[in-house]
């Protein structure tokens, strides 16, 4: 398995970018750079990619909504070649209390414009003929009877470096669970519970599977979660109370929020409804109380190293070929270096 880790993005991140030279050095494959409603990830990815060498960096992810689907493709292009082909295109639909509430943009059709979004993206990267797209949510050039009829179909000035750039897509649902089976390079799912993974998207996955391409490598699955190896560290777990309390409870309206519908499919039916009673009414510390031990436990790799091998093995055997990890520890460096050596054993 391949390796990965999200930079943090909520605090001082060029302290944070500075960190991954270590994280490097150690083995890490990946670095994923978020893009929520602070600093923007595209300038953060350009920096990384000026202090590092080896490592692929992520977008992870953009929101679908934020950028035209040219301007996605140019700027996964430009990164492409800053990076000399370490990139990787993340992209998902973030959510409506973000993108209506921060950006101003109504949240509608994520499936569809994924879709769109991504074969404009591999036309634009091929170059092979001047942009057209005839799509129910984007058109290139604008049609007849709209904007000042001047538009023209361009190519891209530059030259991409790859005309493949991987793309991964984060989602949940089982539509757009199959849609990333069939169209993308890799798939991100949050709160990934390896033992009821199949379960809750086995079909969605073979649904998807079924149309993808042969051109497509097998679909790379990112998922993972907190990391601390060693004796007592299982507490270490109860750091992600609040994060997972937040996601279930407060990320959208009832009958509205993906995470609260997965952790319910996950079996958590009961827990999920309090969660998000509880954090809605503004009771946080009670709802990040109700997340089941079991859940933080499944979704993270905290405990003795022997016990955090089982974990890895749980992993990999449902499916997971990319680690995302996030090391919480006095040297969190040392703990990828430590984690390297596990997987690869």
């Amino acid at each position: 398995m391949k390796i990965s880790t999200q930079l943090n993005y909520a605090g001082d991140v060029k302290a944070a970018a500075e960190q991954l030279a270590g994280y490097e050095k150690a083995g890490l494959d990946m670095i994923w750079v978020a893009e929520a409603y602070g600093y923007d990830g595209v300038s953060l990815m350009g920096y990384l990619a000026a202090i590092t060498d080896t490592v692929t960096i992520a977008s992870g992810i953009l929101p679908i909504y934020t950028r035209t689907p040219t301007l996605t493709a140019m700027t996964a292009a430009g990164l492409d070649t800053l990076t000399d082909g370490r990139f990787v295109l993340g992209l998902g639909a973030s959510g409506p209390q973000v993108i209506e509430g921060f950006h101003g943009v109504p949240y509608d059709a994520p499936l569809g414009r994924t879709r769109e979004i991504v074969e404009i993206c591999r036309k634009v990267w091929a170059r092979e003929a001047p942009l057209e797209h005839d799509g129910k949510y984007y058109a290139m050039p604008l049609p007849e009877g709209q904007g000042t009829g001047l538009g023209k179909a361009l190519k891209i000035i530059n030259h991409p470096r790859r005309a493949d750039i991987p793309v991964y897509i984060a989602s949940l649902g089982p539509k757009n669970v199959a849609l990333t089976a069939e169209i993308a390079h890799g798939w991100l799912p949050l709160f990934y519970l390896p033992e009821r993974a199949h379960e809750v998207w086995g079909d969605d996955l073979a649904a998807g599977q079924a149309k993808r391409s042969a051109d497509l490598p097998p679909l790379d699955v990112v998922a993972g979660g907190m990391l601390a190896i060693g004796e007592g560290t299982e507490s270490i777990r109860d750091f992600a109370r609040p994060m997972v309390a937040l996601y279930v409870g407060g990320m959208g309206a009832k009958g509205r929020n993906f995470y609260n519908a997965l952790v319910s499919r996950y079996g958590f039916e009961k827990e999920a409804a309090e969660i998000q009673e509880l954090y809605l009414a503004g009771n946080k510390r009670e709802a990040a109380a109700k997340v089941p031990d079991e859940l933080l436990e499944a979704t993270s790799l905290c405990g003795p190293e022997g016990y955090v091998k089982e974990r890895l093995a749980a992993f990999e055997e449902s499916g997971v070929t990319n680690l995302m990890v996030t090391p919480i520890g006095e040297d969190p460096v040392a703990l990828v270096g430590q984690l390297r050596e596990l997987v690869d054993a």
